[in-house]
């Protein structure tokens, strides 16, 4: 697989993870509005969900990764 469709499918199961869980959290303490769930888990989602991107370094692509609980980038 491409590295490019590698990191693709990496953010989207990120995103579609984090954003199941803090919709159903936020659903299971309070009773919101189902529009108003989906918007605020979608913001939570994309603040939260680790970011994949693919550089070319030397001649080479490499899958990177960026996430708010760890500092600078890491290579995959």
């Amino acid at each position: 697989m491409k590295p490019k469709y590698k990191a693709l499918l990496l953010n989207f199961v990120g995103f579609a993870i984090l954003f199941i869980a803090i919709r159903l959290l936020i659903g299971f303490f309070f009773s919101l509005h189902h529009l108003v769930l989906a918007v605020v888990a979608a913001l939570g989602a994309s603040i939260l969900a680790p970011k994949f991107a693919v550089v070319k370094s030397s001649g080479k692509e490499k899958l990177m990764m960026k996430w708010v609980f760890i500092r600078g980038f890491r290579e995959i």
